[in-house]
């Protein structure tokens, strides 16, 4: 492989890692980490493993992207969120 191609392949590498859309999960003073942890399990697919450390991301950090993917992947997702009266957003 020449340098040219390399250089090539990791700007289209590049190209599609930007194109990806998250989830972004705010903290807020409302839910319960119980009902966050079971929302995120749900919605996201996440193991509780996972949804409970991004619960305690949430809570430390103010926010936490909790997914990753196409627009049309993540809406559904975000909407699950939303209506489980979570704050999240779709960016």
């Amino acid at each position: 492989m020449s340098t040219k191609e390399k250089i090539e392949e990791e700007l289209d590498v590049a190209e599609l890692e930007s194109n990806q859309n998250e989830i972004v999960l705010y903290n807020d003073e409302v839910n319960t980490f119980d009902h966050v942890i079971n929302t995120l399990v749900y919605a996201c697919e996440h193991t509780p493993e996972q949804a409970e450390q991004c619960s305690l991301i949430v809570h430390y950090k103010g926010k936490c992207t909790v997914k990753t993917g196409s627009y049309d992947e993540l809406e559904p997702r975000c909407s699950m969120l939303l209506d489980a009266g979570l704050s999240a957003e779709l960016v």
